[in-house]
Parts: C-alpha cells; sequence; structure tokens
C-alpha cells in the first residue's frame, strides 16, 4: 500500500516546545498517571498537559472538515509536510504499517496526516500524498491561521526555514498522537517506535474502549 513518495529537500527536528526539547524526558510526563486511567495498562509512559483539541482544516476534496469528521473511529494523528523527503515519509510508512496490522487483527484505525506547510501543500497536494501512502489516509491542509490552530491544539512545532525559493525546509516535531472519538488524545508514539510495537498499544487502547 505504500508507494515511494519524496519531494525536494527537508529535514525535519525534534520540537522546541516551550522552551524546551520536546525529545526531553519529561515534557510529556505525569498527566495520565492516576489510578482513575482507564488506559493505564496500554501506556509506556504518561503525559503532561492538555493535548488535541477541535480543529477546522480542508481535506483533499477541498472540503472544509473539522476534528468530529475526522475522527470518527480511532486515529493516527501525524504533523508534517509533502516536500520533506528523509523524515514523514518514514513516519508516515511506519504508521500505516501499523495500521495494516491492526486491520488484519480486525480492529481498524485511520491514518491522519496534517500539513505544517500550507503554503506548498494544497488540498490536491495532501490528497495525493495520503492516497499514496494508503487508501484510507485523510490528508488535511488548511490556511496558516487554521493550521497553526491545529498545531497549537496539538502543541506541536514547526518553523519554515529562510528560502529562497520553493525548496525551503520545514523545521518541525515527529510524534504521531493516538485520539479517540468521544475521547480525546490518549498517547503519543515517538519515531523510534516500530510499526509492531504501535499496533501492539493501539490495539490494546481500541480492546480499552469495546
Amino acid at each position: 500500500m505504500l508507494k515511494t513518495y519524496a519531494k525536494a529537500a527537508g529535514v525535519a527536528v525534534v520540537a522546541l516546545l516551550g522552551g524546551t526539547y520536546a525529545a526531553s524526558a519529561g515534557w510529556l510526563d505525569g498527566l495520565f498517571g492516576g489510578a482513575q486511567d482507564a488506559f493505564e495498562q496500554c501506556r509506556e509512559g504518561a503525559v503532561a498537559g492538555d493535548i488535541g483539541g477541535p480543529f477546522e482544516l480542508v481535506n483533499g476534496a477541498g472540503e472544509t472538515v473539522t476534528d468530529a469528521d475526522v475522527i470518527t473511529e480511532p486515529t493516527l494523528i501525524y504533523f508534517g509536510y509533502t516536500f520533506c523527503p528523509d523524515i514523514c515519509p518514514f513516519d508516515v510508512a511506519r504508521n500505516v504499517e501499523a495500521v495494516d496490522l491492526l486491520e488484519e487483527q480486525g480492529q481498524s484505525v485511520t491514518p491522519v496526516f496534517i500539513t505544517i506547510d500550507p503554503k506548498r501543500d494544497t488540498p490536491e497536494v495532501v490528497g495525493d500524498f495520503a492516497e499514496n501512502f494508503h487508501e484510507r489516509m485523510i490528508g488535511l491542509t488548511g490556511s496558516d491561521e487554521q493550521v497553526r490552530a491545529a498545531s497549537r491544539a496539538y502543541r506541536t512545532y514547526y518553523q519554515a526555514q529562510d528560502a529562497e525559493d520553493d525548496y525551503y525546509l520545514v523545521d518541525h516535531s515527529t510524534f504521531t498522537y493516538l485520539v479517540m472519538p468521544e475521547v480525546g488524545f490518549v498517547d503519543y508514539f515517538r519515531r523510534e517506535v516500530t510499526p509492531e510495537k504501535m499496533a501492539e498499544r493501539v490495539g490494546c487502547f481500541v480492546d480499552a474502549t469495546s
């Protein structure tokens, strides 16, 4: 289901969030550590602060959609850009491989790609990008304001580098977020998590809500 999809040049970096690197231990620690956590057995760590929330973006067909339209089942959300050749394609490929593994065990999960480069990533571009990776992947873009709002909701970081042409780079965070309908954000995955491990952990969350 995966097709090679690489454009231009770009190197994504781990986010600088609130003055500390997102990759540093502890920036996502603490939120779900309580005894009332129904998903405690599914997590390998905890997360801090409110992550996720409403958004309004544009899909590959040019239609304005909200989080309620997109998150209708367990959903893996990744923020990146289609011109990124060496980070985003690998992360997205890992995500869709995990989605296929989950499907093999009877669990349906939607992969979502949200661009942080709306200047170049038009609805048609993100739609083609998503379709090239997986027939059920949803590609989303929007205005600068819409993309910034979605990024803030998920506490992601991105910053376009100075450019003299259309081949500029965009630094950005590289987490994948698991979001459940009527529940919201429940966990995140770092780049080093394998498709098999991601599928195992996501499957645990899906089972816990059944």
